[in-house]
């Protein structure tokens, strides 16, 4: 994608949405730690639904070694790989505890050695707690990236790593989000909805998804 058609890709986002924020909800970086872990394998709905109650009774990494892995399970239960995400919370709870005087690190090395979080992870934190000009690619992300040809790789990391590139300064804060909820909400993995997309023009991705009554017409036509 050239550079005027990436700034008029995010400009038209940034106008349909100028603020955009995480759909997990949390109340501190720690929470945001804990909710993004969670999320792995998971829908943000999903673990919103499992966390409303716990973050209302835990919400530093005391509280949460406090209530132990037994309590926390209880709490996630209806969320996917639980028992694993049961110990990886408690894990890097205690590591936070114990190395970080119970604060979450603005440092992404540090992110990564908690148990539980890879880069994608500390990318969220860093950027939604603490404002860092991150990209944390996911399943959507990488679809859109690859999809429209603004920042296309056979890796997540290659695709990061272009998007930093590629991403001009007005935008870069808010980037992650814009795409993450573009790809949740319309460019869909199955089938986009490209009827609707606000950058139709400047995407790569052929052909386009016709509208739901375009497809009517066609069949009753024929």
């Amino acid at each position: 994608m050239k550079k005027a058609d990436v700034v008029e890709f995010y400009h038209r986002l940034a106008e349909a949405n100028p603020h955009p924020e995480t759909e997990l909800e949390y109340r501190n970086p720690y929470t945001l730690v804990v909710a993004v872990a969670l999320s792995a394998q998971a829908t943000d709905i999903g673990v919103n639904k499992a966390t409303r109650a716990l973050f209302a009774e835990v919400d530093t990494p005391q509280k949460m070694l406090d209530l132990g892995e037994e309590g926390l399970k209880q709490h996630i239960k209806t969320i996917g790989l639980f028992n694993t995400k049961a110990k990886n919370v408690i894990a890097l709870s205690r590591m936070l505890v114990d190395d970080h005087g119970g604060e979450v690190p603005e440092d992404r090395a540090a992110l990564e050695r908690l148990p539980g979080v890879g880069r994608k992870t500390a990318n969220v934190v860093l950027n939604t707690a603490f404002g860092h000009e991150t990209f944390a690619v996911d399943t959507h992300i990488f679809r859109v990236c690859n999809r429209t040809g603004l920042a296309k790789g056979k890796t997540v990391l290659a695709v990061e790593l272009k998007l930093d590139k590629a991403t001009p300064a007005p935008f870069r804060l808010h980037a992650h989000h814009w795409l993450i909820l573009h790809g949740r909400y319309i460019c869909k993995a199955r089938r986009p909805e490209c009827w609707r997309c606000p950058v139709e023009d400047l995407c790569a991705y052929r052909p386009k998804t016709p509208a739901p009554a375009a497809k009517i017409g066609k069949a009753a036509a024929a």
